[in-house]
Protein backbone atom coordinates (compact mmCIF):
# COMPACT_ATOMS: atom_id res chain seq x y z
CA UNK A 1 0.00 0.00 0.00
CA UNK A 2 1.17 3.38 -1.02
CA UNK A 3 -0.58 6.48 -0.12
CA UNK A 4 -2.67 8.15 -3.29
CA UNK A 5 0.51 9.02 -5.72
CA UNK A 6 0.91 13.36 -6.05
CA UNK A 7 1.74 13.97 -9.73
CA UNK A 8 3.12 17.42 -9.32
CA UNK A 9 3.88 18.25 -13.41
CA UNK A 10 1.44 17.74 -16.25
CA UNK A 11 -0.23 19.81 -18.93
CA UNK A 12 -4.01 18.18 -18.77
CA UNK A 13 -5.26 20.27 -20.82
CA UNK A 14 -2.69 19.79 -23.85
CA UNK A 15 -3.95 15.90 -23.29
CA UNK A 16 -4.41 13.74 -26.28
CA UNK A 17 -4.40 17.01 -28.62
CA UNK A 18 -1.57 15.07 -30.99
CA UNK A 19 -4.42 14.10 -33.59
CA UNK A 20 -4.93 17.81 -34.17
CA UNK A 21 -1.23 19.48 -33.23
CA UNK A 22 1.54 17.40 -34.77
CA UNK A 23 5.35 17.70 -34.56
CA UNK A 24 6.91 16.20 -37.28
CA UNK A 25 10.76 17.01 -36.17
CA UNK A 26 10.05 16.08 -32.65
CA UNK A 27 11.64 19.30 -31.29
CA UNK A 28 10.41 21.19 -28.60
CA UNK A 29 10.39 23.96 -30.46
CA UNK A 30 8.28 22.93 -33.12
CA UNK A 31 5.88 21.79 -30.05
CA UNK A 32 5.84 25.25 -28.97
CA UNK A 33 5.42 26.89 -32.30
CA UNK A 34 2.36 24.50 -33.60
CA UNK A 35 0.52 24.79 -30.47
CA UNK A 36 0.88 28.17 -29.88
CA UNK A 37 -0.51 28.57 -33.72
CA UNK A 38 -3.99 26.04 -32.98
CA UNK A 39 -4.68 27.56 -28.92
CA UNK A 40 -7.47 29.70 -30.67
CA UNK A 41 -9.08 26.81 -32.53
CA UNK A 42 -9.57 25.09 -29.28
CA UNK A 43 -13.03 25.25 -27.69
CA UNK A 44 -13.54 25.57 -23.99
CA UNK A 45 -15.56 22.26 -24.16
CA UNK A 46 -12.72 20.55 -25.94
CA UNK A 47 -10.38 21.73 -23.40
CA UNK A 48 -12.48 20.91 -20.46
CA UNK A 49 -12.79 17.12 -21.93
CA UNK A 50 -9.92 16.47 -22.32
CA UNK A 51 -8.86 17.71 -18.79
CA UNK A 52 -11.47 15.71 -17.50
CA UNK A 53 -9.95 12.71 -19.40
CA UNK A 54 -6.41 13.21 -18.50
CA UNK A 55 -7.24 13.65 -15.17
CA UNK A 56 -9.69 10.66 -14.65
CA UNK A 57 -6.97 8.50 -16.18
CA UNK A 58 -4.72 9.56 -14.31
CA UNK A 59 -6.51 8.65 -11.32
CA UNK A 60 -7.49 5.32 -12.57
CA UNK A 61 -3.84 4.46 -12.38
CA UNK A 62 -3.67 5.72 -8.40
CA UNK A 63 -2.89 9.56 -8.26
CA UNK A 64 -5.31 11.45 -5.97
CA UNK A 65 -3.81 15.13 -6.55
CA UNK A 66 -1.74 16.48 -9.59
CA UNK A 67 -0.76 20.52 -10.16
CA UNK A 68 -1.46 20.92 -13.76
CA UNK A 69 0.39 23.95 -15.91
CA UNK A 70 -2.37 25.53 -18.32
CA UNK A 71 -2.43 26.68 -21.77
CA UNK A 72 -1.97 30.87 -21.42
CA UNK A 73 -1.78 32.29 -25.13
CA UNK A 74 -2.58 35.87 -23.98
CA UNK A 75 -0.79 37.00 -27.67
CA UNK A 76 -4.19 34.88 -29.06
CA UNK A 77 -6.49 37.01 -26.79
CA UNK A 78 -7.82 37.25 -23.41
CA UNK A 79 -10.62 35.12 -24.21
CA UNK A 80 -8.14 32.67 -25.62
CA UNK A 81 -6.09 32.46 -22.54
CA UNK A 82 -9.26 32.53 -19.98
CA UNK A 83 -11.28 30.10 -21.73
CA UNK A 84 -8.59 27.56 -20.83
CA UNK A 85 -8.60 29.10 -16.87
CA UNK A 86 -12.88 28.84 -16.89
CA UNK A 87 -12.44 25.24 -18.40
CA UNK A 88 -10.12 24.00 -15.73
CA UNK A 89 -11.39 25.56 -12.32
CA UNK A 90 -15.01 23.80 -14.27
CA UNK A 91 -13.33 20.47 -13.62
CA UNK A 92 -11.67 21.18 -10.61
CA UNK A 93 -15.11 21.50 -8.75
CA UNK A 94 -16.36 18.44 -10.77
CA UNK A 95 -13.54 16.10 -9.67
CA UNK A 96 -13.00 17.51 -6.13
CA UNK A 97 -14.45 14.46 -4.23
CA UNK A 98 -12.16 12.47 -6.13
CA UNK A 99 -9.09 14.47 -6.71
CA UNK A 100 -7.10 17.42 -5.28
CA UNK A 101 -6.49 19.41 -8.75
CA UNK A 102 -3.81 22.45 -8.43
CA UNK A 103 -3.91 24.68 -11.40
CA UNK A 104 -0.95 27.01 -12.60
CA UNK A 105 -1.19 28.94 -15.66
CA UNK A 106 1.86 29.49 -17.96
CA UNK A 107 2.31 33.21 -17.86
CA UNK A 108 3.40 34.87 -21.18
CA UNK A 109 6.87 36.01 -21.84
CA UNK A 110 7.39 39.25 -21.68
CA UNK A 111 5.06 39.06 -18.70
CA UNK A 112 5.78 42.92 -18.31
CA UNK A 113 3.75 44.30 -20.27
CA UNK A 114 0.29 45.57 -19.35
CA UNK A 115 -2.02 43.42 -21.04
CA UNK A 116 0.02 40.53 -19.58
CA UNK A 117 0.02 41.23 -15.94
CA UNK A 118 -3.77 41.86 -16.44
CA UNK A 119 -5.25 38.99 -17.71
CA UNK A 120 -2.47 36.81 -15.45
CA UNK A 121 -3.92 38.83 -12.61
CA UNK A 122 -7.68 38.33 -13.56
CA UNK A 123 -6.65 34.94 -13.82
CA UNK A 124 -5.94 34.98 -9.93
CA UNK A 125 -9.22 36.57 -8.90
CA UNK A 126 -11.14 33.60 -10.74
CA UNK A 127 -9.49 30.79 -8.55
CA UNK A 128 -6.45 29.23 -9.83
CA UNK A 129 -3.72 27.92 -7.08
CA UNK A 130 -0.26 29.92 -8.43
CA UNK A 131 1.60 31.54 -11.66
CA UNK A 132 3.68 29.03 -13.73
CA UNK A 133 5.97 30.16 -17.08
CA UNK A 134 8.96 29.48 -18.65
CA UNK A 135 11.76 32.48 -18.70
CA UNK A 136 14.34 30.94 -19.89
CA UNK A 137 12.35 31.12 -23.60
CA UNK A 138 12.10 34.39 -22.91
CA UNK A 139 14.45 37.18 -24.55
CA UNK A 140 13.96 38.74 -21.15
CA UNK A 141 14.18 36.20 -18.62
CA UNK A 142 15.69 38.32 -15.46
CA UNK A 143 12.67 40.40 -16.14
CA UNK A 144 9.92 38.15 -16.34
CA UNK A 145 10.68 36.22 -13.27
CA UNK A 146 10.54 39.66 -11.05
CA UNK A 147 7.45 40.31 -12.63
CA UNK A 148 6.08 36.77 -11.61
CA UNK A 149 7.32 37.38 -8.43
CA UNK A 150 5.57 40.76 -7.69
CA UNK A 151 2.22 39.67 -8.71
CA UNK A 152 2.47 36.36 -6.76
CA UNK A 153 3.59 38.56 -3.99
CA UNK A 154 0.94 40.65 -4.05
CA UNK A 155 -1.72 37.90 -4.03
CA UNK A 156 0.05 35.55 -1.39
CA UNK A 157 0.57 32.48 -4.16
CA UNK A 158 3.05 30.05 -4.88
CA UNK A 159 5.12 30.36 -7.89
CA UNK A 160 6.19 26.93 -10.04
CA UNK A 161 8.28 28.04 -13.29
CA UNK A 162 9.37 25.81 -16.30
CA UNK A 163 13.32 25.94 -15.95
CA UNK A 164 15.85 26.02 -18.11
CA UNK A 165 14.16 23.33 -20.69
CA UNK A 166 17.50 23.74 -22.45
CA UNK A 167 20.70 21.22 -23.82
CA UNK A 168 22.33 24.92 -23.56
CA UNK A 169 24.57 24.98 -20.64
CA UNK A 170 24.80 28.71 -21.19
CA UNK A 171 21.16 28.71 -19.89
CA UNK A 172 20.63 29.46 -16.08
CA UNK A 173 17.62 31.38 -15.30
CA UNK A 174 17.42 28.96 -12.24
CA UNK A 175 20.29 31.27 -10.65
CA UNK A 176 17.66 34.19 -11.09
CA UNK A 177 14.88 32.15 -9.91
CA UNK A 178 16.74 31.55 -6.58
CA UNK A 179 17.82 35.23 -6.21
CA UNK A 180 14.28 36.28 -6.43
CA UNK A 181 13.36 33.54 -4.29
CA UNK A 182 15.43 35.15 -1.31
CA UNK A 183 14.55 38.40 -2.07
CA UNK A 184 10.96 37.99 -1.68
CA UNK A 185 11.11 35.68 1.40
CA UNK A 186 9.49 32.83 -0.89
CA UNK A 187 11.51 29.69 0.52
CA UNK A 188 9.46 26.49 0.24
CA UNK A 189 6.84 28.18 -2.03
CA UNK A 190 8.78 27.97 -5.69
CA UNK A 191 9.19 24.95 -7.51
CA UNK A 192 11.42 24.67 -10.65
CA UNK A 193 10.89 22.28 -13.15
CA UNK A 194 12.74 20.33 -15.95
CA UNK A 195 16.08 21.41 -15.29
CA UNK A 196 17.80 20.27 -18.54
CA UNK A 197 20.58 22.57 -18.51
CA UNK A 198 22.32 21.05 -15.75
CA UNK A 199 23.06 17.84 -17.34
CA UNK A 200 24.91 19.65 -19.98
CA UNK A 201 27.15 21.83 -17.68
CA UNK A 202 30.55 20.84 -16.00
CA UNK A 203 30.00 19.36 -12.70
CA UNK A 204 31.29 22.36 -11.00
CA UNK A 205 28.81 24.70 -12.51
CA UNK A 206 26.21 22.96 -11.75
CA UNK A 207 26.90 21.72 -8.12
CA UNK A 208 27.22 25.51 -7.63
CA UNK A 209 23.40 26.30 -8.97
CA UNK A 210 22.18 22.94 -7.28
CA UNK A 211 23.85 24.98 -4.05
CA UNK A 212 21.83 28.18 -4.66
CA UNK A 213 18.49 25.73 -4.58
CA UNK A 214 18.99 24.73 -1.62
CA UNK A 215 19.90 27.73 0.33
CA UNK A 216 17.32 29.76 -1.77
CA UNK A 217 14.79 26.55 -0.26
CA UNK A 218 13.58 25.78 -4.06
CA UNK A 219 11.75 22.57 -4.63
CA UNK A 220 12.43 21.01 -7.93
CA UNK A 221 10.72 18.21 -10.57
CA UNK A 222 11.95 16.37 -12.79
CA UNK A 223 10.29 15.07 -16.34
CA UNK A 224 12.29 12.29 -17.55
CA UNK A 225 9.85 10.77 -20.00
CA UNK A 226 9.40 13.97 -22.12
CA UNK A 227 13.02 15.33 -21.72
CA UNK A 228 14.57 12.13 -23.07
CA UNK A 229 11.86 12.29 -26.16
CA UNK A 230 12.33 16.08 -26.88
CA UNK A 231 16.22 17.11 -25.59
CA UNK A 232 19.60 16.34 -28.39
CA UNK A 233 17.28 16.20 -30.71
CA UNK A 234 19.78 18.93 -32.33
CA UNK A 235 23.26 16.49 -31.50
CA UNK A 236 24.97 14.27 -33.27
CA UNK A 237 26.67 11.09 -31.37
CA UNK A 238 26.54 11.04 -27.94
CA UNK A 239 23.35 12.45 -27.67
CA UNK A 240 22.26 14.47 -24.66
CA UNK A 241 18.95 13.14 -23.37
CA UNK A 242 18.32 16.22 -20.86
CA UNK A 243 17.13 14.92 -18.03
CA UNK A 244 18.22 16.23 -15.20
CA UNK A 245 20.65 15.48 -12.47
CA UNK A 246 18.40 13.75 -10.15
CA UNK A 247 20.83 12.47 -7.83
CA UNK A 248 22.83 15.51 -6.73
CA UNK A 249 19.57 17.28 -6.27
CA UNK A 250 18.74 15.31 -4.10
CA UNK A 251 21.67 14.85 -2.21
CA UNK A 252 21.63 18.39 -1.60
CA UNK A 253 18.53 18.19 0.28
CA UNK A 254 16.43 19.65 -2.55
CA UNK A 255 12.65 17.93 -2.21
CA UNK A 256 12.62 16.63 -5.88
CA UNK A 257 9.29 14.82 -7.52
CA UNK A 258 9.26 13.25 -10.73
CA UNK A 259 6.23 13.93 -12.86
CA UNK A 260 4.36 12.94 -16.09
CA UNK A 261 4.77 15.83 -17.59
CA UNK A 262 2.37 15.33 -21.16
CA UNK A 263 0.00 12.91 -22.51
CA UNK A 264 -0.16 11.91 -26.27
CA UNK A 265 0.69 15.62 -27.67
CA UNK A 266 2.89 17.72 -29.76
CA UNK A 267 5.72 17.76 -27.09
CA UNK A 268 5.23 14.11 -25.63
CA UNK A 269 3.31 11.33 -27.86
CA UNK A 270 3.28 8.74 -25.62
CA UNK A 271 2.50 8.48 -21.39
CA UNK A 272 -0.55 7.42 -19.61
CA UNK A 273 -0.81 9.46 -16.52
CA UNK A 274 0.92 6.15 -14.37
CA UNK A 275 3.15 7.41 -11.93
CA UNK A 276 4.61 4.22 -11.35
CA UNK A 277 4.96 3.72 -15.01
CA UNK A 278 7.58 7.28 -14.59
CA UNK A 279 8.99 5.88 -11.58
CA UNK A 280 10.39 3.13 -13.41
CA UNK A 281 11.44 5.58 -16.23
CA UNK A 282 13.35 7.63 -13.81
CA UNK A 283 15.17 4.76 -12.16
CA UNK A 284 15.93 4.18 -15.65
CA UNK A 285 17.39 7.68 -16.31
CA UNK A 286 19.08 8.59 -13.07
CA UNK A 287 20.74 4.53 -12.72
CA UNK A 288 18.82 3.93 -9.47
CA UNK A 289 18.69 -0.21 -9.38
CA UNK A 290 19.62 -1.34 -5.89
CA UNK A 291 17.30 -1.68 -3.15
CA UNK A 292 18.01 1.62 -1.32
CA UNK A 293 17.74 3.04 -5.16
CA UNK A 294 14.48 1.61 -5.46
CA UNK A 295 12.87 3.09 -2.60
CA UNK A 296 13.73 6.69 -3.99
CA UNK A 297 11.56 6.94 -6.84
CA UNK A 298 8.61 5.85 -4.57
CA UNK A 299 8.90 8.84 -2.48
CA UNK A 300 9.44 11.40 -5.65
CA UNK A 301 5.81 10.13 -6.13
CA UNK A 302 4.35 10.74 -2.68
CA UNK A 303 6.32 12.36 -0.41
CA UNK A 304 8.56 14.50 -2.10
CA UNK A 305 5.67 16.28 -4.43
CA UNK A 306 3.37 16.19 -1.30
CA UNK A 307 5.56 18.60 -0.29
CA UNK A 308 5.89 20.71 -3.30
CA UNK A 309 1.79 20.74 -3.36
CA UNK A 310 1.55 21.46 0.16
CA UNK A 311 -0.56 18.84 1.17
CA UNK A 312 -1.55 18.85 4.82
CA UNK A 313 -1.50 15.31 6.64
CA UNK A 314 -0.04 13.10 3.64
CA UNK A 315 0.35 9.94 3.79
CA UNK A 316 -0.92 6.64 5.52
CA UNK A 317 -1.10 7.37 8.97
CA UNK A 318 -3.44 8.14 11.76
CA UNK A 319 -5.55 11.33 11.09
CA UNK A 320 -4.86 11.30 7.50
CA UNK A 321 -7.30 11.27 5.08
CA UNK A 322 -7.46 8.13 3.63
CA UNK A 323 -6.29 8.13 0.68
CA UNK A 324 -3.85 5.33 -0.41
CA UNK A 325 -3.37 2.95 -3.27
CA UNK A 326 -2.60 -0.80 -2.91
CA UNK A 327 -1.27 -2.11 -5.46
CA UNK A 328 -0.48 -5.79 -6.89
CA UNK A 329 3.20 -6.44 -6.11
CA UNK A 330 4.95 -7.35 -2.64
CA UNK A 331 8.32 -5.07 -2.84
CA UNK A 332 9.07 -1.81 -4.62
CA UNK A 333 11.44 -4.85 -7.00
CA UNK A 334 8.30 -6.35 -8.02
CA UNK A 335 6.53 -3.36 -8.82
CA UNK A 336 9.10 -1.75 -11.01
CA UNK A 337 9.75 -5.15 -12.50
CA UNK A 338 5.60 -5.96 -13.53
CA UNK A 339 4.15 -2.37 -12.88
CA UNK A 340 1.37 -4.47 -12.31
CA UNK A 341 -2.45 -3.73 -13.94
CA UNK A 342 -4.14 -4.54 -10.88
CA UNK A 343 -4.94 -1.61 -8.47
CA UNK A 344 -6.92 -0.50 -5.77
CA UNK A 345 -7.63 3.03 -5.68
CA UNK A 346 -8.74 4.60 -2.37
CA UNK A 347 -10.22 8.60 -2.13
CA UNK A 348 -10.95 9.82 1.25
CA UNK A 349 -12.39 6.27 2.30
CA UNK A 350 -13.96 5.67 -0.37
CA UNK A 351 -12.71 2.72 -3.39
CA UNK A 352 -13.05 4.86 -6.98
CA UNK A 353 -11.42 1.80 -8.63
CA UNK A 354 -11.09 -1.82 -7.90
CA UNK A 355 -10.44 -3.63 -11.16
CA UNK A 356 -7.84 -2.67 -13.96
CA UNK A 357 -7.33 0.49 -15.12
CA UNK A 358 -9.92 -0.50 -18.10
CA UNK A 359 -11.86 -2.02 -16.24
CA UNK A 360 -14.89 -0.55 -14.17
CA UNK A 361 -15.20 2.30 -12.00
CA UNK A 362 -17.21 1.69 -8.34
CA UNK A 363 -18.64 5.12 -8.27
CA UNK A 364 -21.24 5.65 -10.71
CA UNK A 365 -20.89 9.54 -11.32
CA UNK A 366 -17.01 8.75 -12.00
CA UNK A 367 -17.96 6.01 -14.53
CA UNK A 368 -20.29 8.37 -16.03
CA UNK A 369 -17.59 11.16 -16.14
CA UNK A 370 -15.15 9.03 -17.56
CA UNK A 371 -17.47 7.57 -20.85
CA UNK A 372 -18.44 10.93 -21.38
CA UNK A 373 -14.54 12.16 -21.21
CA UNK A 374 -13.98 8.90 -23.63
CA UNK A 375 -16.24 9.98 -26.16
CA UNK A 376 -15.70 13.53 -26.55
CA UNK A 377 -11.58 12.90 -26.43
CA UNK A 378 -11.00 9.23 -28.39
CA UNK A 379 -7.75 8.04 -28.48
CA UNK A 380 -6.82 8.83 -32.19
CA UNK A 381 -3.40 7.83 -33.77
CA UNK A 382 -2.86 9.86 -36.65
CA UNK A 383 -4.27 8.90 -39.75
CA UNK A 384 -2.94 7.06 -42.54
CA UNK A 385 -3.07 10.46 -44.66
CA UNK A 386 -1.53 12.35 -41.72
CA UNK A 387 1.20 9.73 -41.27
CA UNK A 388 1.78 8.98 -45.16
CA UNK A 389 2.02 13.28 -45.94
CA UNK A 390 4.91 13.24 -42.80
Amino acid sequence: MLPGLVDAHMHLDKAFSLPRVGNVSGTLEEAVRNYSGAAHLFTKEEIKSRIERSALQAVAYGTTAIRTHLDFHVKAGRDVALRTIEAALEVKETLAPYLTLQLFPMCPYNLPSEQGLEVAEEALRMGVDGLGGAPHLSPTPKEDIQAVFRLADRYDCPVDLHTDESDDPGVRTLSYIAEATRAYGYAGRVTVGHLCSLAAMPDADAAALIGEMAEAGLKAVTLPGANMYLQGRHDGFPARRGVTRIKEILAAGVPLATASDNIHDPFHPFGRGDLIQIGLVTAYAAHMGVPADLRTPLRMMTEHPAKLLGLERYGIEVGAPADALLVDAATPEELFTLVPERRWVCRAGSWLRTAPPRGTWQDGRLAALWEAAMQAVPFEPQSAEAVKEA
